[in-house]
């Protein structure tokens, strides 16, 4: 009976047993691996990371075994919680953060402002929680890939302990971990010079002025630069450059810009706290009216953004620049080609023009690019031209399948696109994932684009390898000119075609929560009741994100409320899942069965009362779902509320006449028996009010006393005898309460019990 709550006295060191069998294994650490495992008891996903044992015998392991118990403590949205060991596996048992590392999404995706500003705000709300603590909690392992994701893309520190800096450890040894770590680029420079201060909070502000930059630009820092060179950099003053923000960004990202400069400031003294950071963001947030954590998650706030958050999720250019140091010599360069790119560079045209000779135009760069690629990118129309006349191909590719035409589509670059076009720049082209160029104007919103590469042949319908239509991802990233764009070239079916995972526009829309193209894609004859691979229709998915307005049209829409998807969750039972009360009393309203059953048993108010949603259970109850039914095993929502800790929960549903006395199928456990295991003192001291029978006994003859001895509560003990508990009953070994603490060394029930004797 383990719970997963995470609060202070909650840690379990889990067996093997206690997870299903089928381990996913996420991803390879430097240290070992990190795998998704699910709870047998209550079916909830985990993350275990699991370390090397060659590592144990260096003692991080040990380390990590002796502060995990009061790293389980700290209780912050913004933070990742630490549940528990596996000592069978080696393994740290935690929260799963379903969207992974911020690395990987900086690499796959491309973020719009918006979402870029939100990202670093809660990072820095994360971090200031851990400076706020008394002593200061250091991080000293900052980074993009120790920053994780949730379902909703909010992001949580993790790995925050891991390293121990003792000030008894020198530098060197400092320096040696955070190597092993692939740490140097987040590395202030007092770590590595004769600086004497002891790493102290200006460390991880130093490092988060990197993240600052990494999620910015989505590049890396100092890439392709060696370890000696980035020390040498830095040691210098030398940091990222600032130059590599994309051009195109909103006033407020120079206010960004300042706060990262002082946070990787030379001088550590000069470094902002957190706490001034995280003042800064909230009123730079206020400013962009960026939608909060809360108000994405309880529903109609924020949902329309002049940005969309996010860029599709399968798929991200990597764009030709022209480099800030000569280049490397290759077989294939020419004498001058590298100083051929640096008049590019400096935006020295006329030199550039003047300077270029037919022979630079076969020349192969590295990455396959060739010179129209990097003249393409510098954005200047007469210098492509030139290029063109000079005989360049104007459809040649990149080692990654990227044609020149791309490269203009991606910047924006309106008359070079119709110069490329007018060469004879395919827009049929494809690169290595099936892209066209279609699809990346369709993506960034580009609607002149859009309507220049459709009148000269773009196919509207042309998928890339996941099935993915420019139609997809304009509904996507909320483009509704786009969306009518397309629809204009396209034939009625297509509004109803789906990607690879079965999903439609309707439901990609519906997941971003962008209610005027789902409003579109409707009056054009989209199913609102079609299916994805999972059976979830456009309605599940906008229940479960919590889009109030686009459940409300797609309510008036003819829509199956209570279909079941491959688990058998309706739209009910992922509104109660994730507190949207609100969607509840929609559907609800609209005829949605309260008591419907997942493929386990469970109705919405099992659901609810096991993530603690009060509100929710408050108004399922009030509707007419039943506090008494019987889920799988037989669990109650009460059973599940007193074995999630949740006294709140617990509490409204014995008021709604939820019976305390219930037994559950497998084993005879009561809610009073669960509450005890789970050690949630406020929970059985709501059961006792309600007359729950504190003598009760399950399958093995186990009272709630035998439990609260068990697990060591001395205050659960206290009130269960001050009600009656009955100290002399046996279990089926044979063993009285006091048997089992002195079994299990609870020394202080040991001598409350033989007090009574």
């Amino acid at each position: 009976m383990d719970c997963l709550d995470g609060s202070a006295g909650q840690f379990r060191n889990f067996k093997k047993d206690d997870f299903e069998a089928d381990w996913i294994k996420v991803a390879e650490c430097r240290f070992g691996q990190l795998h998704q495992v699910k709870l047998k008891a209550q079916q909830k996903r985990c993350a275990l990371k699991s370390f090397d044992k060659t590592l144990c015998a260096n003692n991080l392991y040990r380390r990590i075994i002796d502060e995990a118990p009061n790293i389980a403590t700290l209780k912050s949205k913004y933070i990742v919680s630490i549940y528990g060991l596996c000592s069978e596996a080696t393994a740290v048992v935690m929260e799963y953060m379903s969207n992974g590392s911020l690395n990987d999404l900086l690499a796959s995706h491309i973020l719009m402002w918006p979402k870029k500003f939100q990202m670093i705000h809660e990072a820095s709300m994360g971090m200031n929680f851990l400076h706020s603590l008394k002593p200061p909690l250091l991080h000293l392992n900052l980074k993009t890939s120790n920053i994780l994701l949730d379902d909703c893309l909010h992001v949580k520190i993790s790995d925050f302990g891991v390293i121990d800096w003792q000030e008894s450890m020198c530098k060197t040894l400092l320096m040696e971990h955070l190597t092993a770590r692939g740490n140097i680029n987040y590395t202030p420079p007092e770590a590595f010079t004769q600086c004497p201060d002891l790493p102290g909070t200006t460390f991880d502000v130093y490092s988060f002025g990197i993240v600052m930059w990494e999620i910015l630009t989505q590049q890396k820092p100092y890439a392709g630069s060696s370890m000696t060179t980035v020390l040498l950099q830095v040691s210098h003053g030398k940091r990222p450059c600032v130059e590599k923000m994309p051009e195109q960004k909103p006033q407020e990202c120079e206010q960004m810009i300042g706060i990262m400069r002082q946070c990787w400031n030379q001088d550590h003294w000069k470094r902002p706290e957190f706490s001034d950071t995280v003042r800064k963001m909230e009123a730079l947030s206020k400013v962009l009216k960026i939608p909060g954590p809360n108000q994405i998650k309880n529903g109609d706030e924020g949902q329309k953004s002049d940005y969309p958050w996010l860029v599709s999720p399968i798929h991200k250019i990597a764009l030709p620049e022209v480099p800030d140091l000569p280049l490397g010599k290759h077989k294939d360069d020419h004498p001058g080609s590298d100083s051929i790119l640096s008049l590019l560079y400096k935006k020295d045209f006329d030199s550039f023009r003047h300077s270029v000779k037919r022979d630079h135009v076969r020349i192969q760069f590295p990455s396959k690019n060739s010179l129209l690629h990097y003249t393409v990118a510098s954005g200047d129309a007469e210098s492509v031209e030139h290029v063109l006349r000079l005989g360049a191909e104007v459809n040649c590719t990149t080692a990654r399948g990227y044609t020149p035409l791309f490269v203009a589509v991606m910047h924006s670059l309106h008359d070079i696109i119709l110069l490329l076009l007018e060469h004879g720049a395919a827009t049929t082209q494809e690169d290595e994932d099936l892209w066209t160029a279609l699809h990346f104007a369709a993506q960034s919103g580009d609607d002149r684009t859009v309507r220049l590469l459709l009148d000269k042949g773009a196919v509207a319908e042309a998928r890339e390898k996941n099935g993915w239509m420019p139609l997809h991802l304009a509904c996507q990233n909320g483009h509704e000119t786009v969306v009518r764009l397309l629809l204009s070239r396209m034939s009625e079916e297509v509004v109803g075609e789906r990607e690879a995972k079965g999903r439609t526009p309707l439901h990609i829309a519906s997941a971003y929560g962008h209610l005027s193209i789902a409003k579109l894609l409707l009056s054009q004859g989209a199913d609102p009741n079609a299916t994805d691979c999972s059976l979830s229709t456009a309605l599940h998915i906008s229940a479960e994100k919590g889009h109030n307005r686009v459940v409300r049209q797609l309510m008036q829409s003819k829509v199956n409320i209570d279909s079941a998807n491959s688990r058998g969750y309706t739209p009910l039972h992922l509104a109660a899942l994730k507190a949207h009360t609100g969607i509840c009393r929609q559907l609800l309203t609209k005829g949605a069965s309260p008591n419907c059953r997942t493929l386990q048993g469970w109705t919405p108010m099992h659901l609810a009362a096991l993530r603690g949603h009060e509100a929710t259970v408050v108004q399922l109850e009030s509707q007419g779902s039943c506090v008494n039914a019987g889920g799988e095993n037989g669990w109650t929502p009460l059973h599940l509320a007193c074995h999630q800790g949740e006294p709140e929960v617990v509490a409204k549903l014995l008021a709604a006449k939820a019976d305390p006395n219930m037994s559950e199928d497998s084993k005879g456990w009561t809610p009073l028996h669960v509450a005890c295991a789970s050690a949630s003192y406020p929970s059985v001291l709501h059961l006792i009010s309600h007359h729950a029978d504190v003598n009760a006994v399950n399958s093995g003859k186990v009272t709630p006393l035998h439990l609260a001895a068990q697990h060591g509560c001395i205050s659960i003990v206290k009130a269960l005898l001050l009600n009656g508990a009955d100290r002399t009953l046996l279990d089926s070994s044979g063993s009285t309460a006091l048997n089992v603490a002195q079994r299990c060394e609870k020394l202080e029930i040991v001598q409350r019990l033989e007090k009574l004797s």
